[in-house]
């Protein structure tokens, strides 16, 4: 995955055709050496849109990671250390939860209307309430611990010992659960692009490929090819990413 997100970072130095440039000489040509995945059928090089398209999707990830485990670890928090806004919260956040995700967020952008914000927004929107339950149910865990009750006892207040001594301890599975948020951010922006409703169609997405691609599966099957391959690859490898991280940072799986 690492080596993937590397070349898309690096599109603009590696892929030496515009993604955008359309050459109606050149389409649907199989993968050559001037144009290592071929090209769609307007002309334009698959492999620049693939890398490009890495770009965006990982924009999304990082966008939907950081909207996602900002309010979803606060709201966790103060759920698990003030019983009287756990009702409501949980409550909120269950509702959320009763819609599948990828049908929450189409019915936003349907909303909206199509951009890469609104996509980061509407997919952070359907994985806060799956973090702000982790972060509760950690927080409960930790609440009750002998060191948290004698920072109460010394007179901490409540800010002080949510920062000081129950975020530290739950910080574990907020880094494991957010890899996960990653890899599934990045294959639902894939989904709402596949379906039309994700970015614009003037901006190359794997989604939007895969889409572009799938009426020509027997003419042009790299179209689907290697845009698909870069989506399993990257999601695959975010999440073993997060089992290795719950490996190394659960004692209890660690043996200790």
């Amino acid at each position: 995955m690492g080596g993937l997100l590397t070349l898309a970072l690096a599109a603009p130095l590696i892929a030496w055709h515009d993604p955008l440039k359309l050459d109606v000489n050149d389409r649907l040509r199989p993968p050559s050496p001037a144009f290592p995945m071929g090209t769609d059928y307007v002309g334009r090089d698959v492999l620049a849109r693939v890398l490009h398209g890495g770009r965006l999707s990982l924009l999304v990830g990082a966008g939907v990671v950081a909207l996602t485990v900002i309010p979803g670890t606060v709201l966790g928090m103060v759920a698990g250390m003030a019983p009287g806004t756990d009702g409501w919260i949980m409550r909120t956040m269950d509702a959320l939860l009763a819609l599948p995700a990828i049908l929450l967020a189409i019915a936003i952008m349907a909303a909206v209307g199509p951009s890469v914000t609104n996509v980061v927004v509407a997919l952070a929107v359907s994985s806060t309430p799956r973090m702000a339950r982790l972060v509760r149910g950690s927080v409960l865990v930790v609440r009750t611990a002998s060191f948290v009750e004698a920072a109460r006892a010394a007179g901490a207040g409540e800010a002080a010992i949510m920062g000081r001594h129950v975020l530290p301890n739950i910080v574990s599975p907020i880094i494991v659960q957010a890899t996960f948020t990653f890899s599934a951010a990045i294959l639902a922006e894939a989904a709402l692009s596949f379906l039309g409703v994700g970015a614009p169609p003037d901006v190359p997405t794997w989604g939007g490929i895969l889409a572009e691609g799938r009426t020509l599966l027997a003419q042009a099957p790299w179209m689907t090819l290697f845009p698909g391959a870069a989506i399993v690859l990257v999601v695959l490898g975010g999440n073993l990413l997060g089992d290795g991280l719950r490996d190394v940072l659960d004692p209890q799986l660690r043996g200790e």
